[in-house]
C-alpha cells in the first residue's frame, strides 16, 4: 500500500467526520484552533497532516489517534471467501448466522446469512445500536419478523426494510428451514 493512498483515505475520513456532525470548516476551525485553510488542505489530501494537527482533530472528534488511524489503515478485502466467513450457531434457538461480509472500520454495512430451523423463534429486546438499518431478503422458506409490535409474514423473494429502535423477533413459520440475507447498515 502506498503512502499516498493512506493520506487520501485519511483525508476522506476527516471530511466524513466533519460532515457527520454537520459542521462547516469554520465550525471545525473554531473547535480545533486550526485554520480553515489548513483543514481544507488536509481534507483534500493536499498536505499530509502532522501529528499535532491529528491530535487536535482527534480531541474534537472524541477518539484516539490510534482509533482514527485504524479506520483508514487498510482497505477491506474485496473478496471474502466462503471458507473465511465465520459461522455461529445458537443451539438453543436453532439459529445459524454466517458473516458473509463482516463489519470493517472503513465500511458502514455488513451482510449476514441467517438460517432458522422450523419452529425457531429468536427475540431481541433492543437493537445493538439504536437506528440500525436492516434489510431482510428471504431466500428460501417462510419468516415472520416483528418490528415495533407489527408482525410481517415474509415468503421467498420478499424483502423487509426498517430501522431498529426497539424489540424485534424472527420466527420460522414454515415446515422447513428459512434462509435469508440480512443487510445491516450502521447509522
Amino acid at each position: 500500500m502506498e503512502h499516498d493512498d493512506v493520506d487520501e483515505r485519511l483525508a476522506a475520513r476527516l471530511s466524513e467526520l466533519r460532515s457527520e456532525r454537520g459542521w462547516s470548516l469554520g465550525d471545525l476551525a473554531d473547535r480545533s484552533g486550526v485554520s480553515r485553510s489548513t483543514l481544507s488542505r488536509a481534507e483534500r489530501a493536499e498536505t499530509s497532516p502532522t501529528a499535532a494537527l491529528l491530535n487536535r482533530l482527534c480531541a474534537v472528534y472524541g477518539r484516539t489517534m490510534s482509533q482514527l488511524l485504524s479506520e483508514v489503515e487498510a482497505e477491506p478485502a474485496q473478496v471474502v471467501r466462503a471458507a473465511a466467513q465465520r459461522v455461529w450457531t445458537d443451539g438453543a434457538s436453532g439459529f445459524v448466522r454466517r458473516s458473509v461480509s463482516p463489519p470493517h472500520a472503513g465500511l458502514r454495512g455488513e451482510l449476514v446469512e441467517g438460517r432458522l430451523e422450523p419452529g425457531a423463534d429468536v427475540a431481541y429486546d433492543r437493537p445493538p445500536v439504536p437506528g440500525l438499518e436492516q434489510h431482510i431478503w428471504v431466500l428460501d422458506g417462510e419468516l415472520e419478523v416483528t418490528v415495533q409490535g407489527e408482525a410481517h409474514a415474509l415468503d421467498a423473494g420478499d424483502c423487509l426494510r426498517f430501522r431498529v429502535w426497539g424489540a424485534t423477533r424472527f420466527r420460522c413459520t414454515g415446515e422447513r428451514a428459512v434462509r435469508y440475507a440480512l443487510v445491516v447498515v450502521a447509522p
